[in-house]
């Protein structure tokens, strides 16, 4: 089933999903959650996957302007999230070839890095703001993030999966 599914194409992806990814994203993120350490970012989630698995469509601008949005959204420093996603974003793209390389879980140790960092830019501008410490529950919303790898490959590849009973007699 493994081989069965590495062999299997995808179409290209439309720009329609990419740009409704970040708005669920975006939703999600603007819910209130009751322990905000603990949520995972999905704004960063979705941004490590469309830059891992489109760099030639997002890049820097979009994570900027995304974490301009979630900032404004939030209602916190402004720009932290700009950075932090921006610093994710040209992560994500430098090591996109390097990370399709592994299974899923390899990838998502990989994007556990790459959230990690985001969310220690992020901590490293509010300190430097002036903040206190939140305290180390803060970097555990990442590593939840990183379980739900897996079904945000899933979801997000969904538009782009052909039907399996095209054409038998097509070699590809």
């Amino acid at each position: 089933m493994a081989a069965d599914r590495s062999r299997h194409l995808l179409l290209p992806v439309r720009t329609g999903t990419i740009v409704a990814s970040f708005v669920g994203a975006l939703l999600l993120d603007f819910l209130p959650w009751p322990d905000v350490a603990l949520t995972p970012d999905f704004v960063a989630l979705t941004l490590a996957f469309w830059c891992v698995h489109q760099p030639r469509r997002i890049g820097l601008g979009t994570a900027w302007v995304l974490g301009l949005l979630v900032d404004a959204g939030n209602g916190v420093l402004l720009g932290q999230h700009a950075l932090a996603y921006s610093a994710l974003a040209f992560a994500g793209i430098a090591l996109s070839r390097r990370i399709l390389w592994f299974d899923l879980w390899g990838q998502a140790l990989h994007v556990l890095l790459l959230l990690e960092g985001a969310q220690a830019v992020a901590l490293g501008v509010r300190l430097a703001a002036g903040a206190e410490f939140p305290g180390w529950s803060l970097f555990a919303g990442p590593a939840l993030a990183t379980l739900l790898w897996p079904a945000v490959v899933w979801l997000l590849q969904l538009p782009q999966r052909r039907p399996r009973s095209l054409d038998e007699t097509r070699p590809l």
